[in-house]
């Protein structure tokens, strides 16, 4: 349809451009557009009907994280043009949801404003199924939070003098300087360093950190 006509221009640059014209991208963005529909959609009922998975519930930890990725690499692309590159990871999302059992309906609606500026007629049909009278053109745009989007702790090794002594949750992007911070906030390297000298620190950001002491 002219949903997937108008993606296809986005994903692959204009029809006029000098980019081959190909059935099999029309077929990927109308592929893609189709998964949407059915992540929301119960394509089974003569009616339209939502799924039975799009549920009143709050997103979890991870479908959050995935969600405000998607927003905020989604706003990102959208502000650069980058219109090729914030179709790719809404298809990511759809393929994260899809094999979901519980899909979040508060994700479900974010995901459809996401959609709108480069489908908008499909848009406007899942926004009602989701339950809403008025058309979504006057809805603002996703709000991104950094913090729900961050990846999960991950657990680093403290040594001193290479033997290990304790295991610190950081973030994984965390600095040098603060990963070190973070080992000396931890209780067991304080006792560790009760009575003793740091000599050298050694950190290597997501491996480990080794306290030289004597």
């Amino acid at each position: 349809g002219a949903d997937s006509l108008r993606m296809y221009e986005m994903f692959m640059g204009p029809l006029e451009a000098t980019k081959p014209w190909s059935m099999d991208g029309v077929n990927g963005v109308r592929g893609f557009l189709d998964r949407a529909w059915r992540m929301i959609i119960d394509d089974k009922a003569e009616a339209v009907t939502l799924n039975a998975a799009v549920q009143d519930v709050e997103p979890t930890d991870e479908q959050n994280r995935v969600l405000h990725k998607t927003i905020g690499a989604v706003t990102k692309d959208l502000e650069t043009m980058s219109f090729n590159t914030a179709i790719a990871r809404m298809m990511e999302f759809t393929n994260f949801f899809t094999r979901q059992e519980q899909r979040p309906k508060p994700a479900m609606k974010q995901f459809v404003l996401l959609l709108a500026p480069y489908a908008a007629h499909i848009a406007e049909e899942l926004w009602q199924a989701l339950g809403h009278e008025e058309t979504l053109a006057y809805e603002g745009w996703p709000k991104f939070d950094q913090e729900l989007a961050k990846d999960d702790l991950v657990e680093i090794p403290v040594q001193f003098k290479g033997d290990l002594r304790a295991k610190i949750q950081v973030p994984p992007d965390i600095s040098q300087e603060d990963l070190e911070q973070a080992a000396l906030a931890d209780e067991k390297v304080q006792e560790q360093l009760a009575g003793k000298q740091i000599i050298k620190t050694i950190v290597v950001p997501g491996r480990l950190v080794n306290f030289v002491v004597k």
